[in-house]
């Protein structure tokens, strides 16, 4: 693990060719309460909405998040869903050029209703699926193919993202990965749930999961023989030069042309949401391969990123930063926990999303004592997640007077980094956290000593959160400890 953290933070930054099945996938949250008077089924109350790609366009969105550029090839309707996803993609970076709109096709569109187990994790109830899978013309698919051949000098990996929605054919596929490896460039193809993989024929490697690859094969996995004579029937049938059988909670097996074939490791998970999971490991093996990494290398990374990613709710790109934090924390090092505002905030979103419940305190932190320890160690038993937000060295001395802080914002950051029970660090200029509160909305506002009104109070109140306060620790005050050695030396 510690090579694949010098691999990370090695890793340049490839662009892709992304072909595929582009679609928008959009979450429609509510509350349950009741069942309705009209028949025996639960009452939806809509509470919010949100909109994310899906399908090739969440592979574009995890590409982009671990430090790679993107090309993006595809169709999309000319209507409002399709709008939407190109405004998307766009927003993030990627180039959207390459999709062709069509005025008779409607964009892919996924509905999923989304409402709360037990009052506190998000469930899907439903899912409505608008689609069409009507073959494509030879115009079309020849449009495409002259997309992908047009950027191929200026990229390094091609990723293929078939859902069998009319993208792929097996006349049309085959064209566009001969096309790619003629121009020196490898192709990684994450396999529609087909029975056929001729259309894969010539692709560098192909990533099924292990139904599809079994669909595929028409081997049963049940132990390790029959794991080799399933990769080696797809890479007969394809001419992979290797085939990559994602197992779950098992890894990954890895079977390259002329070597025997070996599991790949990943720790066990917590399983929160599937979903997403095969377009996290297709982005991160097309980064890593096309950064440079070698196969095996990218392969713990994909199992890496595809264990990151069913942690959480929905489909959520997974970056750089989290990729290599995890990493940290496999090898028993501390992550980065000093963290910066744009980076807190998705992080806190991705642990609501978990469920977990967030608790943020605030102060100078000058001169950790055990006053601060004993207090921090209470307000993480709280929640499941602790930022604690420092104040500036200017803001110190705005507060404190000239003579503050003792210690630099740095280090008293590092220092609080260093603490088992705290999970992010964060430090701010302000006066007040009340921007930070109301960026992140913790579940719970946090605040000991002898302060009588709790600043950004009426902010968590408002939107529904809770405020505490601890009592504070007797004689363990930053100033009367600073009055001590002062006194001390007089």
């Amino acid at each position: 693990m510690r090579q694949l953290i010098h691999v990370v933070e090695n890793l340049a930054a490839p662009k892709v060719v992304l072909v595929g099945d582009f679609m928008l996938d959009r979450y429609i949250h509510g509350d349950v309460e009741r069942i309705s008077p009209e028949a025996p089924v639960p009452v939806f109350r809509v509470v919010g909405r949100e909109s994310r790609p899906g399908g090739a366009g969440s592979v574009a969105m995890n590409i982009i998040a671990m430090g790679g550029k993107v090309y993006c090839v595809g169709l999309v309707g000319q209507d409002k869903p399709g709008d939407e996803l190109i405004e998307l993609l766009t927003a993030a970076t990627a180039e959207t050029s390459g999709i062709v709109r069509l005025s008779d096709r409607p964009t892919t569109l996924k509905q999923r209703l989304v409402g709360l187990a037990q009052h506190r994790h998000r469930q899907q109830i439903l899912r409505i699926d608008e689609e069409s899978h009507d073959a494509v013309s030879k115009s079309i698919l020849a449009a495409l193919r002259a997309s992908v051949r047009s950027v191929l000098s200026d990229c390094q990996v091609v990723a293929i993202e078939d859902y069998d929605k009319g993208v792929f054919s097996d006349s049309h596929t085959p064209q566009i990965i001969a096309d790619a490896r003629k121009s020196g460039l490898p192709v990684i193809v994450d396999p529609a749930r087909i029975s056929d993989y001729r259309r894969y024929r010539g692709a560098s490697i192909i990533t099924p999961n292990r139904t599809e690859a079994e669909l595929a094969s028409g081997v049963k996995i049940t132990d390790a023989k029959s794991l080799q004579r399933c990769a080696a029937q797809l890479q007969m049938t394809t001419a992979a030069d290797a085939i990559i059988i994602t197992l779950d909670k098992e890894g990954a097996y890895l079977f390259e042309k002329g070597k025997e074939g070996k599991i790949i490791p990943t720790r066990p998970r917590a399983v929160y949401d599937v979903a997403g999971a095969g377009d996290t490991v297709l982005a991160m093996l097309a980064v890593a391969i096309g950064g440079g990494c070698s196969l095996e290398d990218a392969v713990a990374l994909a199992n890496v990123a595809g264990g990151l990613e069913v942690e959480q709710f929905g489909v959520v790109p997974i970056s750089r930063d989290e990729i290599l934090d995890e990493l940290h924390r496999i090898v028993g090092l501390r992550g980065k926990k000093v963290i910066r505002r744009r980076e807190l905030q998705r992080e806190v979103k991705r642990r609501k999303q978990a469920g977990e419940t967030i608790v943020f305190t605030n102060g100078c932190f000058d001169l950790l004592h055990v006053g601060h320890i004993r207090y921090l160690h209470q307000a993480r038993q709280l929640g499941s997640c602790l930022i604690v937000a420092v104040n500036s060295d200017e803001s110190v001395r705005r507060l404190k007077g000239p003579g503050r802080p003792v210690i630099g914002q740095e280090e008293r950051a590092e220092m609080l980094s260093a603490l088992e029970c705290v999970d992010y660090v964060i430090i701010f200029d302000e006066d007040t956290p009340n921007a930070l509160l109301k960026l992140l909305k913790p579940d719970i506002l946090v605040k000991g000593g002898t302060t009588e009104k709790i600043v950004g109070a009426e902010i968590v109140e408002g939107y529904g959160g809770k405020v505490c306060k601890l009592d504070a620790v007797e004689g363990m005050s930053t100033t009367e400890i600073i009055n001590r050695i002062v006194n001390g030396n007089e």
